[in-house]
């Protein structure tokens, strides 16, 4: 196991290159690649440094930011190392995002180069409409013959564990994505946590198969999983994407030890027939969000424990709840940890009775409390401020501390809705919707689905020009789905007269309807699920 001390992530990675060079290190299964792909330690590092010539090469250096949109692709993460040994940020791109999308997040985070392949680069293309100063991208299939002169005017700055490593944007409360700025240490010690967080999630040196079906655009796939496996010699297995028709032929064939998953995978997985030799290799799932009746029907079946974690972009230090009992029976999700103090607190940060809910704060320590945190908000120093006021962040997620310790989760961060693992803003997608000139007013809620946890509902107040019907419905959804990922278009459409509003108009979304009412049984709704689909 490596130590992370005072190193940078090519120091770590060369390291572990070194003591590792045969063991595998990146594997795609072959039912996602047509041919299985496995990259073994000392063929990533030769891979590594030949992208890194070629960005030197090109006088790309120290303290530009590069985007990526790969996907889930072993290319994602060499491009990801070779760009770091640079001092180079990666800013990862979400396949799913609207042109609209990207080119915000590419003048925001001021991108000198873009970095996509063949099947992506109409999408670039068409992002770039919105940008208002040109930028260079390159093919990964082009690299070989050259990547676009750097114009790259800054000082040269020498690589630390304080320089930032990626550009991460999350959804916020307030519409824009806002980018996470993430350091070197900061991304290291996210893997450190998973490796030390107690049996039996604690990683042994070249045991463990980890895999992982989330995005590597992601910080769960991207940073804790991809740094647990380094520090540990261990290998990352990601296919394209989630597969339930190949889950467990992906695990038989990979022999994975442990896999990830969201509590909609869980719910997905126990609804296909899988033979319990397919997957003998398991020893344990890690993910959150899986429904109670879920949680102890899966362990029942198959025998093999799921770990239910929590963390977030801001602060992955997780926490795990692998104490025994596990209390799968309910939304348990781990206990603070010697580097990760939590307290529970109502509006005004007083501290909550146990038992009582409140929002969870977290810090490392009194005396360093945004050690192994992210390094703020790129552009917004108010709002790292806010996050971080009285010492402490702010998750924005109501959770119940008993007198254990124990923490179980109650409810996502105000004004997000969670839709199949993605955290979307609701005032993004209203925002999105009130520029359309049938629509007066609009509040986006979080509506339950039975098979993507949660889904969208757009409460619209119509302007006089529009009449509430399906042919409306369907207006306003298209409209989302061409400024939007698709996943963040309203599944479901609610017209109504009025909202309920403050003095200042502000919508009162809990005075919507009443803990007892479903808005999906509301007259003048309709339901638009059937049109979500993947745009690419």
């Amino acid at each position: 196991m490596l130590q992370i001390q005072g190193k940078t992530i090519p120091k770590v990675f060369e390291e572990a290159a070194a003591n590792w060079p045969n063991w595998p290190f990146l594997v795609v299964p072959k039912a996602q690649n047509a041919d299985s792909l496995e990259i073994s330690y000392s063929t990533a590092i030769q891979k590594v440094n030949y992208y890194k010539n070629k960005f030197q090469l090109s006088g790309y250096s120290a303290g530009q930011r590069i985007a990526v949109l790969l996907g889930n692709n072993p290319n994602h993460y060499l491009i990801k190392l070779a760009l770091n040994s640079l001092g180079i940020s990666i800013v990862p791109l979400n396949p799913d995002a609207s042109p609209k999308e990207i080119s915000y997040i590419l003048s925001d985070s001021n991108s000198s180069l873009i970095i996509t392949n063949d099947q992506k680069v109409s999408l670039i293309l068409e992002s770039f409409f919105f940008l208002k100063t040109p930028l260079n991208f390159c093919l990964i299939e082009e690299i070989d013959t050259g990547l676009p002169p750097s114009n790259f005017k800054g000082k040269a700055k020498i690589v630390s564990p304080e320089t930032e490593a990626s550009l991460l944007y999350t959804s916020g409360t307030t519409g824009k994505p806002k980018g996470c700025i993430l350091s070197h240490e900061y991304e290291l010690m996210c893997g450190d946590s998973y490796i030390r967080a107690g049996s039996p999630v604690s990683l042994t040196v070249n045991r463990d198969k980890i895999f992982n079906p989330l995005p590597s655009f992601h910080i769960n796939a991207g940073i804790l999983t991809f740094f647990a496996v380094i520090l540990t010699g261990n290998c990352l297995i990601q296919p394209n994407r989630f597969s339930v028709k190949t889950w467990s032929c992906d695990i038989r064939e990979t022999e994975a030890t442990v896999f990830h998953y969201l509590g909609v995978i869980i719910a997905m997985l126990l609804n296909k027939e899988i033979k319990k030799d397919d997957i003998k290799s398991l020893r344990l799932g890690l993910g959150a969000g899986v429904e109670p009746s879920l949680h102890e029907k899966f362990e029942s079946q198959f025998a093999i424990p799921l770990v239910e974690v929590w963390g977030m972009t801001e602060m992955c230090r997780i926490i795990v709840a692998n104490e025994e009992p596990r209390q799968i029976n309910t939304r348990a999700m781990g206990r603070p940890r010697s580097d990760l103090e939590i307290k529970v607190v109502d509006e005004n940060d007083k501290e909550v009775e146990r038992g009582h809910p409140g929002e969870m704060l977290v810090r490392h320590s009194e005396s360093y409390p945004r050690k192994g945190a992210f390094s703020g908000y790129l552009g917004n120093e108010e709002a790292t401020e806010v996050a971080w006021r009285n010492g402490w962040f702010h998750t924005g997620d109501t959770v119940i501390m008993d007198e254990s310790n124990m923490l179980f989760f109650v409810d996502r961060a105000k004004n997000i809705i969670r839709r199949s693992g993605e955290n979307i803003a609701a005032a993004e997608v209203e925002n999105c919707l009130i520029e359309h000139e049938y629509v007066n007013n609009v509040a986006c809620i979080s509506v339950p689905d039975e098979l993507r946890e949660e889904e969208i509902m757009a409460c619209v107040v119509l302007s006089t020009t529009a009449r509430a019907s399906k042919k409306t419905a369907k207006k306003l959804f298209s409209h989302a789905y061409g400024q939007l990922a698709y996943y963040k278009a309203p599944g479901w459409f609610l017209f109504l007269k009025q909202l309920p509003v403050t003095g200042t108009q502000k919508v009162l979304k809990h005075k919507l309807f009443s803990s007892d009412e479903d808005p999906r049984q509301k007259p003048n709704v309709f339901d638009m699920r059937v049109e979500k689909v993947r745009k690419n």
